[in-house]
């Protein structure tokens, strides 16, 4: 392995080109569930809900996925699938210690890490590289090092950066590394889907789509001028992206300021109820990656984007922090409502809702003793989306 004594940097240095490396575990809550319990290994473990009730998949192991089985779909679906899977609820304690142990790791080579969630961080080497050690090199030892003590296994992409670098960790999953110099980076674009581009959802994939646009090639044949016309500040994103280039730096000390998600409809949605069902479905979605990150916060908010792209926000502040879904679910019929009302053009036809709990605090990891574990039973994904990232 390498000497980790000599590899160490602190925060404030930049080199160019910058020399990036994501990290993400593979299938994470599953492996560690396989992990400590070795009668697991090699079963379709399914991490999540009851599949006799609502529950939905958070993750699950490599064995799972060969049935097609995917995070967010719901549990009796995966049962339908794999009648021989075995669920198993979340220990979010158990992950937890597991991610503080990677992201020492992690930490040991460079202050510049960024986490994202539980199990996967971008890290920015690029001082460390500028004595001639390879980022591949680096890469390759912190695989090695988290499978030696943790047992667990990583994929890590190494680019110039970010964009390409998460794309390269997903290229050889699982247990794998990839590589794109930045003489590659516009040829291993190219023939991607627009939908692989980070930012680039389902309803905007829908819209490039209308405009002949399907691969990163036909993106990099729109004009800026063009796309800044149909997306306002994303065309821009979308523009550079498309040519490999992502300013975006690794941010170690970021200041999380929300926990939220949101979804984009293929078809607007104009049922009240069906919206409410799909927002307290939310709630029990940010309620789970609260409790992951050992958070509480006092505003509930509730986003709806309408028909005509009008966007409102509508929130509540409690005088006590909350993170169970129970208390943000009882917020969100007033709020569903008085944002409805708010439309300017009186539209109720809403393409876009999403829901986020701000104004965070810490909360002591022993609360799950109390049985708040039960909010898990239910969740959905829980990887983070932005409260303001509805492209």
């Amino acid at each position: 392995m390498l000497d980790r004594n000599h590899l160490s940097t602190s925060y404030g240095h930049t080199v160019e080109p910058r020399k990036i490396i994501h990290v993400d575990m593979d299938a994470f809550f599953a492996a560690v569930e396989q992990r400590d319990h070795p009668g697991l290994q090699g079963q379709p473990v399914i991490v999540g809900g009851d599949p006799a009730g609502r529950g939905v998949v958070a993750t699950c192991s490599y064995e799972a996925r060969r049935f097609g089985i995917h995070s967010a779909m719901t549990a009796a679906r995966a049962k339908s699938l794999c009648p021989n899977a075995i669920f198993i609820r979340p220990r979010m304690e158990a992950y937890r210690e597991a991610s503080r142990q990677i992201m020492g790791m992690l930490r040991s080579y460079t202050s510049l890490v960024e986490p994202l969630s539980l199990d996967e961080a971008f890290l920015d080497v690029s001082v460390i590289t500028a004595n001639g050690t390879l980022a591949m090199d680096i890469a390759r030892d912190i695989r090695q090092r988290i499978k030696h003590e943790t047992g667990l296994t990583a994929s890590a992409g190494v680019s110039y950066n970010k964009l390409l670098a998460k794309l390269a960790s997903d290229w050889r999953k699982p247990d794998g590394l990839f590589v794109i110099p930045p003489e590659k980076g516009q040829d291993f674009l190219a023939s991607l889907p627009v939908g692989k581009l980070h930012g680039v959802g389902p309803a905007t994939v829908k819209k490039l789509a209308a405009m002949g646009i399907n691969t990163v090639l036909d993106l990099r044949s729109a004009s800026q001028e063009s796309l800044t016309a149909q997306f306002g500040k994303a065309g821009l994103w979308f523009y550079e992206i498309a040519r490999g280039i992502d300013r975006r730096p690794v941010q170690p000390r970021r200041q999380r300021k929300s926990v939220g998600t949101e979804r984009t409809f293929l078809e607007n949605l104009e049922d009240t109820e069906v919206m409410l069902t799909t927002l307290q479905q939310m709630a029990e979605q940010v309620a789970a990656r609260l409790q992951a990150l050992e958070l509480a916060g006092r505003t509930v908010g509730v986003k709806v984007r309408f028909l005509n792209f009008e966007t409102v926000t509508r929130a509540r502040t409690h005088a006590q922090a909350i993170w169970r879904a129970t208390d943000i679910s009882a917020c969100l019929p007033g709020l569903l409502e008085h944002a409805l009302s708010a439309s300017m053009a009186g539209i109720r036809s809403v393409r876009l809702l999403g829901v986020a709990v701000s104004g965070l605090t810490k909360i002591r990891a022993d609360l799950s003793a109390s049985g708040q574990l039960s909010l898990l039973e239910e969740s959905g994904t829980l990887h983070e989306t932005s409260f303001d990232d509805g492209r």
